[in-house]
């Protein structure tokens, strides 16, 4: 057995444990490789596995892989997009994880409105407050909703965070980032009358605290492929 189908075994052990815990069925929860820095030879070996959703941080880095993958899988955007990149990014993902301005927004609006296309996307939200990490501040979160219902190209889909950095030592430390989510996530859906697919949280460190907080969407990299180069 390779150290990527053994690592995957273990992760769907414990998606399992967690949703006996919490009264949830494991297929619920869509499962996002994050292949950044992983060679293609070894993202093939993950979808063989049964792996069906890779997530990358760099636009250039989809492109260099994307000719060898191809559409056999979904393609997510999960890293920081800069506008200048929107045009390559639209060609390859089929959901933008990471939108996390408004300004990013109307960039996407604009280039689907030219190809006539209606692009998922989830707000990014820094719940952790930390300086370091991109999205909408939680209090902003629910006018910025307002400001995109004229971009008729987008559609909403759902939110996504990234934990605290103390949740590498400590996944504990997500759990509030995790239930702030959730509850916007209740209040846009009661506020603009909608209905959102997805709560995108939960990393190698701490997936398992964020599906017992309702998260439906997990982004793992290194419990997957092991420690990478940054």
């Amino acid at each position: 057995m390779s150290v990527i189908t053994e690592n995957l075994k273990k992760i769907e052990e414990r998606i399992n444990s967690v949703c006996i815990r919490v009264n949830r069925k494991p297929e619920e929860i869509a499962l996002v490789a994050v292949t950044k820095n992983v060679s293609a030879e070894r993202i093939k070996e993950a979808i063989a596995c049964g792996i069906k959703i890779i997530g990358e941080n760099r636009v250039q880095e989809a492109k260099e892989k994307y000719p060898i993958i191809g559409k056999s899988v979904e393609w997510h955007m999960v890293g920081h997009l800069q506008t200048n990149k929107v045009k390559s990014a639209l060609e390859i993902f089929s959901l933008i994880q990471s939108v996390d301005s408004i300004h990013l927004a109307e960039a996407i609006q604009k280039r689907a409105q030219m190809l006539k296309l209606k692009i998922p996307i989830l707000l990014e939200v820094n719940t952790s407050g930390e300086p370091t990490k991109y999205g909408f501040d939680p209090s902003q979160v629910l006018k910025a909703i307002e400001s995109m219902q004229t971009m008729e190209n987008l559609s909403i889909e759902g939110l996504m965070t990234i934990g605290p950095g103390l949740a590498v030592e400590n996944p504990e430390a997500s759990r509030r980032s995790f239930q702030m989510l959730q509850q916007l996530k209740n209040k846009i859906e009661i506020e603009f009358k909608i209905k959102l697919r997805y709560l995108s949280m939960g990393m190698s460190s701490d997936f398992e605290i964020a599906i017992e907080e309702g998260s439906n969407m997990i982004r793992i990299g290194t419990a997957i492929f092991g420690e990478r180069p940054q």
